[in-house]
């Protein structure tokens, strides 16, 4: 070999050991620096609930946004704490919560750069009413499902901003809430000791249907004592005043006579002190109601939600699951986005536990039956073996959607909309018995004969 080639070769040799090191170098500073694409640091939008999330080392900023501007909901946001539910990173650009106890995940994508509304001198901070009654007026208008259901023509009172003042300012919102009927929407300024619920009117107005006299709720005073003692009769003539209880009671079961089982669900949430072990403590509580049915051998059971205010859909659902025959379609649903809708949500339900009670049951419903209760009786309801008495539920089943104004008020409202396995909507009208199996949660003749005439419909029923 000359010169030349050696010297060709040794050229050769070189450039190939420089790309050799060159890519290792590469490689290696590939590895030592975090890839951007990877971390959960950054700005994030739920586009459906109008929620940005920005994230850094140190902290997490929540804000709301709608179309004329952004708030600060929560500055040092926990998701942990505030939702119950961490939010993980999923692939580059997603990050979801999935809670255990929603029947629903929250899902946000990644942004470029922050949400031009949410630059820091944008955000809204202001006590100005007009402003507020801008925002107030753009939360609804972008992300309430249910204008056209409830009836109501929301853009003729945006230009109730020109009439606002401070002085009139919460006067005007809560007119305008209350004509949504809706027990999911509500405003709420602890600073102002301003609460306001939208459907109470309509509530208490359907609770005074069979009432007259001195037995009309005119207070909260008058309606806890109806309340207490209506309990007080479940308790006395029909249970005997033997009965068990979870440990909050927030379940109540018994014997009605010798072969009709009684259940009182009182609520779909608070089983545990946190939601971390909620559902593994109401599954036990379960399995002791279960063994109880299975160890009576009844073939009659009466279950009574007319007092649940709700709590945790998927609560609900593990409920339902104890009186299941087979897996079923529970029930679907989907968020207002835009002019539209997200996509279906479908949640099924299956058996669970070593013992399904499949005989004859009342569920017994009423108005104070709201939100999640009310995906329990969407459950129920089409078992060939349950029957429904009782009067309509309250017809609220959305998850509650909070934003906050630029003066710090929380606004709650509804953006979900539910359907039953037959996409049957029950949003503003409950879910209830037919004409023949009507019975008012309250009446004059139930309280002064000392009865509960939805429990003496069901006894009826199920004697036959």
């Amino acid at each position: 070999m000359n010169l030349h080639n050696s010297i060709k070769n040794l050229k050769r040799c070189f450039l190939i050991l420089s790309v050799i090191l060159f890519t290792a170098c590469q490689s290696d500073d590939d590895q030592s620096q975090p890839e951007p694409e990877k971390t959960i640091n950054g700005f994030w939008l739920a586009e459906d609930k109008g929620y940005v999330v920005e994230i850094t080392d140190t902290t997490k900023v929540l804000y709301g946004i709608n179309s004329v501007g952004c708030t600060i909901i929560e500055n040092n946001f926990v998701p942990e704490e505030s939702w119950g539910i961490p939010l993980d990173l999923i692939g580059p650009d997603k990050l979801v919560g999935a809670p255990e106890l929603s029947a629903s995940s929250i899902e946000f994508k990644r942004l470029l750069n922050q949400n031009e509304f949410c630059l820091p001198d944008q955000i809204a901070n202001t006590k100005d009413p007009k402003i507020n009654f801008d925002h107030f007026w753009n939360i609804f208008n972008d992300y309430y499902a249910f204008f056209e259901t409830r009836n109501v023509n929301w853009s003729q009172y945006k230009n109730l901003r020109e009439q606002v003042t401070s002085e009139n300012f919460y006067d005007t919102l809560g007119e305008l809430v209350f004509l949504l009927k809706d027990g999911h929407v509500g405003i709420d300024d602890e600073d102002n000791n301003i609460a306001i619920n939208a459907g109470s009117p309509d509530l208490i107005s359907r609770l005074n249907s069979s009432l007259s006299g001195n037995l009309i709720i005119e207070s909260g005073e008058d309606y806890n004592t109806l309340y207490n003692q209506k309990l007080q009769t479940i308790a006395s003539k029909y249970l005997g005043n033997e009965f068990k209880a979870d440990e909050k009671g927030k379940i109540v079961w018994g014997m009605i006579g010798n072969d009709i089982a009684y259940i009182n669900i009182l609520g779909m949430e608070g089983y545990s002190d946190t939601t971390k072990n909620e559902m593994e403590i109401l599954n036990s509580v379960l399995d002791k109601i279960m063994n109880d049915l299975k160890g009576a051998a009844v073939s009659k059971l009466i279950i009574d939600v007319r007092f649940n205010g709700g709590g945790y859909d998927m609560a609900s659902v593990n409920i339902a699951s104890r009186f299941l025959d087979h897996e079923r379609l529970a029930f679907s649903k989907k968020a207002k986005l835009g002019d539209g809708f997200t996509k279906n949500t479908s949640v099924s339900m299956t058996p669970k536990g070593d013992f399904q009670y499949k005989e004859d049951i009342v569920v017994l419903t009423s108005p104070l039956t709201a939100s999640a209760a009310e995906v329990f009786t969407l459950c129920m309801k089409d078992l060939p073996y349950v029957t429904l008495v009782g009067d309509n539920t309250n017809g609220v089943f959305s998850d509650i959607l909070v934003h906050t104004l630029p003066n710090g008020a929380s606004i709650a409202l509804s953006n979900e909309v539910y359907s039953d396995a037959n996409g049957k909507v029950y949003e503003a009208i409950g879910v209830g018995p037919g004409e023949e199996n009507r019975v008012p949660l309250f009446s004059n003749d139930d309280f002064v004969n000392e009865k509960d005439s939805g429990i003496e419909r069901a006894i009826a029923l199920l004697s036959k």
